[in-house]
């Protein structure tokens, strides 16, 4: 007996059953953000993660949405039931209906099967894992440079990965003829993941012409396209930036769609996405549907309920019935159109800042052409600073960003330019 007793202290007091786990190395963005938080700097400038801050450099919560937060914790019919495993209708409709456009022959056919998921992420991820399990092609080709997370959603879906040329550092602009040809070169049926607006982290997109040339293309090789939009309303407005999904469903062919309501309407931390799989027949979009839900259950079951609840309540003020109104609806809340008018100062400030810093390295006579940062859109700004410049600015001026010298132009302020036009004026001199 003692010897039993002994022999289970030994297992207690040995080695950790998983010893054998080794470390994982720092993902570099939130290590970036780690420094930050540790820097003790007054100065600190924090231009590497993807949220949106006002002037005075804190969060912003949009009124549209404190709007309809009010509405909810004001309905006393609402309830925290579980949602279906696709989450709540209505937010899927109006998702739909916000990207693909109301009178889409899509929609209208019912060939659209979308569910809601965990942000652009999480909608990402489940298309990856549909396609590695229900698709013929296993390649993915994604842009070069892309989302830092890009690449870990197709891997963990066992995905192979390829890349097309995108961004040319020697111009800081688009590469097309680049980016055609890779696309040319691709095995028939392949996967390409595309951003349907204010690509990240370059801040360039395709005109629309040149999205024409890419659908004929991709039409021609039989490339399947998925579509990452976390920007809609963000880059122009709500039409223009989602011009490439349209017309990619315009011509009746298929694809996928990710969208995400974490920039648009400042959810990050709600985590409120869906996905769309655009078919051929209505009964094919009823069985993608049926193995969507079978990849959701034993993943997280269901979606959150909250977030959703907030999206449908901006999204349906422009609709009324299924019936599309032009304008927000008179009833006192008009929340879509506030909403609509909140995003666009939010990219107006947007460009302010680019034109800013632009003219604030000229005035110093910074070398080279700086001119891209205010022809770049969105969010973010590929700036053409190189690794050891990122860490000449990190070390001697306190200010954060991406190990590629990707910028978040929503995180910088006027006052603040002049700071940053100084430290990169010096980096680009002396480093």
């Amino acid at each position: 007996m003692e010897s039993k007793n002994s022999e289970k202290a030994k297992e207690s007091d040995g080695d950790s059953a998983f010893e054998q786990v080794a470390r994982a190395a720092d993902i570099p963005i939130y290590a970036v953000m780690a420094a930050f938080r540790e820097d003790p700097s007054p100065m600190k400038l924090n231009l590497g993660f993807g949220v949106y801050r006002t002037e005075e450099g804190k969060p912003l919560l949009l009124n549209a949405v404190r709007q309809a937060e009010q509405l909810l914790v004001n309905d006393l019919s609402a309830d925290k039931e579980y949602l279906p495993i696709t989450g709540l209708p209505e937010f899927n409709k109006l998702s739909a209906k916000l990207i693909f456009g109301a009178d889409s022959p899509a929609i209208k056919e019912n060939r659209v099967s979308t569910v809601q998921c965990l942000s652009g992420s999480g909608s990402l991820r489940i298309g990856a894992d549909f396609l590695a399990k229900h698709y013929y092609q296993h390649t993915v080709y994604l842009s070069q440079p892309t989302y830092g997370n890009h690449p870990n959603f197709f891997a963990a879906a066992g995905l192979a990965m390829k890349t097309y040329h995108y961004y040319d550092p020697k111009t800081n602009g688009l590469d097309f003829q680049g980016m055609l040809q890779d696309l040319g070169a691709a095995a028939s049926g392949a996967i390409v993941l595309l951003q349907a607006s204010g690509h990240n982290p370059t801040g360039i997109d395709p005109t629309a012409q040149q999205w024409e040339q890419i659908r004929q293309l991709m039409r021609l090789k039989r490339l399947l396209p998925f579509f990452d939009c976390a920007y809609q309303g963000f880059v122009m407005n709500m039409d223009a930036d989602a011009l490439p999904v349209r017309m990619f469903v315009a011509d009746g062919g298929e694809c996928l769609v990710a969208q995400s309501y974490s920039k648009t309407m400042g959810l990050y931390g709600e985590r409120v996405g869906a996905l769309s799989v655009v078919c051929k027949t209505t009964d094919v979009a009823s069985r993608v549907e049926s193995q969507l839900k079978l990849l959701i259950r034993p993943m997280y079951s269901n979606p959150p309920i909250h977030g959703a609840s907030i999206v449908t309540a901006i999204l349906k003020d422009r609709y009324i019935h299924g019936v599309y109104i032009l304008s927000a609806l008179q009833d006192g809340r008009e929340m879509y159109s506030r909403w609509v008018t909140e995003l666009k100062q939010l990219t107006d400030r947007i460009a302010t800042l680019r034109q800013q810093l632009h003219l604030a390295l000229l005035d110093r006579g910074t070398p080279g052409d700086w001119s891209h940062i205010t022809r770049q859109v969105g969010m973010f700004s590929l700036t053409g600073l190189n690794a050891e410049q990122v860490a000449f600015l990190i070390k001697e001026y306190h200010i954060y960003m991406s190990p590629d010298g990707r910028i978040n132009m929503a995180g910088l302020s006027s006052k603040a330019v002049p700071y940053l036009a100084d430290a990169i004026h010096a980096a680009v001199t002396l480093v």
